[in-house]
């Protein structure tokens, strides 16, 4: 299948676990799709809708730590925000040295990437990122594949290995944000051993020199 491959870089990231407000802050280990989509709006400077998109995407990271992060808890009257504030210090997980790989096959959502309108940011504000390379290529269609990592799975009918965790596919173009499609998915780090699957996927044999079978997701959103 011929794809356009979108790398990108950055030094930090983290993608919070849904609900977690307050306390300690871990990241999930691979962005949850929403994240992916969101890129693909700030690329593209309006909120873009993707039914029926096929995306796939592969992510890794090189070591992972716990930073110290001051927030601003601010007061508020009858719902309303108050110019009173207090400061806390809470402990964030972050991942370090992270890579981005994006497969579209939709030229027109690549363009986006080739003069993105937003600063791209792989989780918070100051998890800036570089689009590093865009290109096109082939990849090996696999009917079982057996390399999936770096990514996220839908947990219904495949059950496979890693942390389960509910995620949105996608948030809505409201104030207040509400999640949209949220299900189970299975979150498979980059760094595990190759694994048999009754997937479907198509191999990157650039990555990692022995290759990633890349799950492309197809967006239906209700």
């Amino acid at each position: 299948m011929e794809v356009f491959k979108i790398e990108i870089t950055s030094w930090t990231s983290s993608f919070r676990y849904p609900n977690l407000i307050s306390g300690f802050q871990p990241t999930l280990e691979v962005p949850p799709l929403s994240t992916i989509l969101g890129l693909i709006n700030a690329a593209a400077g309006y909120y873009v809708e993707f039914q029926n998109l096929e995306i796939g995407y592969y992510f890794k990271f090189e070591s992972k730590a716990i930073d110290l992060e001051t927030i601003y808890q601010i007061q508020s009257d009858k719902g309303r925000p108050t110019n009173n504030a207090k400061s806390n210090i809470i402990k964030r997980e972050f991942l370090f040295d992270n890579y981005l790989a994006i497969y579209l096959t939709d030229e027109k959502l690549i363009n986006f990437f080739k003069k993105p309108y937003y600063p791209l940011v792989l989780g918070r504000m100051n998890d800036l990122a570089t689009i590093t390379n865009i290109k096109k290529i082939e990849l090996e269609k696999i009917e079982l594949a057996e390399k999936i990592k770096g990514q996220i799975i839908p947990f219904r009918g495949n059950y496979l290995q890693g942390q389960i965790q509910a995620l949105p596919k996608y948030f809505s173009n409201t104030i207040p944000r509400q999640n949209l499609g949220t299900k189970p998915y299975s979150i498979i780090n980059w760094n595990v051993n190759d694994f048999q699957t009754n997937i479907k996927a198509y191999r990157d044999i650039t990555i990692d020199k022995k290759g990633v079978d890349i799950y492309f997701h197809k967006l239906e959103i209700d």
